[in-house]
């Protein structure tokens, strides 16, 4: 008995001294053994066009790990999983011997499911996998200059993704885990959330990406075809400036970045400078033409084909002669377009041009969007104003010149550049400047199809069954010492159907190397290659009607 009330006086007694005295002790080992702080996942917002068709999204993966504290495995097990992820045995010890305090220690991130099962089929003690979201982006290439990217951490880095990097960033959430004593980690019961996870928000963007598509195919082959270093395309819808499609060529694939250097990733159509040429012509005229002095079939003299201003001479392909305004665009005259300017009170032209967005921001908050340049007015001189005139001596951007063609050709307002799908209300309540009156308007459309006609530079940009109102560019590339000889930008700028226009359209042919060069020949093809698809995929009816005239008359009685 003695015997029996000692044993039970000492059982009592550690049973005292474990749940009593040593509780919080021995608690707190326990949790430290079988308890983890866990993150929860969560997805990135989806991308998607304006359609709802998927641009990018967060598929789940499996990332491996291992805790060095726990990490022990036989020789023959370290050896194949060196193997599988492509390592060695020494640099797998050594990352446990280098951090022996730590828990976690990332092996190789956002693997594929296979490598995953191949790898905890080893049954390594301490290496265990954990659940990550990995982008995709469908697209591929069509659509990378817009979309962007993001790195292995989700966090956005080109395009879009950066610049609605907060929209569409999720914030995981914290868990505490009771985790198995196995030899692999495992969850066998979650406790508490300690935080909620936080999803990304959905991006729906301006972007049709049929149109995308049709642009990426058109300016690819073109790049190709006259041997261009580079090109760019993009489509704004003219009544909400909407971007429908915005192409760069070269382009690269997001969901494989490694071949590619930074400069690749660049988007040209919003960073990218460049003086605009002959399609700024039209500006030029239309500021005339609003202050009352001209009308398109007022008189100017071109001849002989080329004009002395100061130390500059100012050449046309050919001596026109005496030809009206309307002429000036169909033939882009420089000479034209310089008396034109020439003419007009500085103040009065750079305001004109100021108004329609040149040598200003377009806000659209894109990343690494260029300010345009145009230099005050107080800094001209004769030369200036002259080659001015016909796209020398300021620079802009495509998606800049897309948007100042909308004004030009659509309603005369201008309104700002939006990535995004846009409601009828948010379209009503868009903030617009008036630029041009509407009869201004009329005249440039009736001006710039007379451009796109047989006696036109743009002839090539006719789409069947469509009016159509443009102006080509073909710019002499700036280097060392001045402009070089055999360097050109080919540009093309255009609006469809011109009688009331839908989409406008920018093409840029940077440094084509084929037998020809000129912006009609290079450009406007592409053009009318997109927008006859355009105009089929959108269901938007022709303007253009059989019997129809389709030649502008010019004064003289000229066709």
């Amino acid at each position: 008995m003695a015997l029996f009330a000692s044993a039970f006086l000492l059982v009592l007694a550690q049973a005292v001294n474990l749940q009593v005295l040593r509780r919080d002790f021995l608690l707190e080992q326990g949790d430290a053994r079988a308890l983890r702080d866990v993150a929860v996942a969560a997805h990135r917002g989806m991308i998607t066009d304006r359609e709802g068709e998927p641009m990018a999204v967060s598929t789940p993966v499996a990332s491996i790990w291992m805790n060095p504290r726990d990490f022990s495995a036989t020789a023959g097990q370290l050896q194949a999983l060196a193997t599988l992820l492509e390592t060695t045995p020494a640099r797998l010890r050594e990352l446990q011997r280098e951090r022996p305090g730590r828990e976690f220690v990332y092996l190789q991130r956002q693997v594929d499911p296979q490598l995953a099962r191949q790898v905890m089929d080893l049954n390594i003690s301490g290496v265990a996998l954990q659940r990550e979201y990995h982008r995709y982006y469908p697209a591929g290439e069509v659509a990378a200059h817009i979309i962007g990217f993001t790195d292995i951490d989700d966090h956005g880095q080109e395009g879009l993704e950066l610049a609605y990097d907060e929209w569409l960033r999720a914030y995981p959430g914290r868990e505490r885990v009771v985790k198995s004593g196995g030899r692999q980690w495992q969850v066998v019961e979650t406790v508490a959330q300690l935080q909620a996870p936080r999803e990304g928000k959905d991006l729906v963007l301006s972007i049709d990406r049929r149109l995308q598509y049709l642009t990426y195919r058109e300016l690819k082959a073109a790049v190709q075809r006259n041997h261009a270093r580079s090109g760019s395309a993009v489509v704004l819808d003219t009544r909400s400036g909407e971007v429908l499609a915005l192409v760069n060529q070269p382009s690269y694939n997001p969901n494989n970045r490694g071949q590619y250097g930074a400069d690749t990733y660049r988007n040209r159509v919003v960073t990218d400078l460049f003086e605009p040429g002959s399609t700024v012509k039209p500006f030029i005229v239309a500021a005339a033409i609003a202050s009352g002095a001209y009308r398109p079939d007022t008189a100017i003299n071109t001849s002989p084909g080329t004009m002395r201003v100061g130390s500059a001479t100012i050449h046309d392909m050919h001596d026109y002669g005496l030809i009206d305004v309307r002429t000036v665009l169909q033939k882009s005259s420089n000479i034209g377009a310089s008396k034109i300017a020439l003419s007009l009170e500085p103040k009065y032209l750079w305001q004109n041009l100021s108004d329609f967005g040149f040598g200003e921001a377009i806000g659209s908050g894109f990343p690494g969007e260029s300010l345009g340049i145009l230099k005050p007015y107080r800094q001209w001189g004769e030369v200036e104003r002259a080659t001015l005139a016909y796209g020398y001596g300021l620079s802009t951007s495509a998606l800049h010149l897309a948007q100042a063609y909308a004004a030009l050709l659509g309603d005369g307002k201008m309104r700002p550049v939006s990535y995004m799908k846009l409601s009828p209300q948010q379209i009503a309540d868009l903030p617009a400047q008036k630029v041009l009156e509407m009869a201004t308007v009329r005249q440039m459309r009736d001006m710039l199809m007379g451009v796109v006609s047989d006696e036109g530079t743009a002839s090539q940009a006719e789409v069947k069954g469509y009016k159509v109102a443009g102006k080509t560019g073909t710019v002499r590339k700036a280097g060392g010492g001045g402009y070089l000889e055999d360097s050109y930008n080919a540009l093309f700028a255009g609006a469809i159907p011109a009688s009331d226009p839908r989409l406008v359209m920018v093409v840029t042919i940077n440094d084509p190397r084929g037998e020809k060069y000129y912006g009609g020949a290079v450009s406007a093809p592409v053009f009318a290659k997109v927008m006859a698809g355009a105009m089929r995929l959108l269901n938007i009816p022709p303007d253009q009607f059989p019997g129809e005239p389709t030649k502008i008359a010019m004064a003289g009685g000229q066709q």
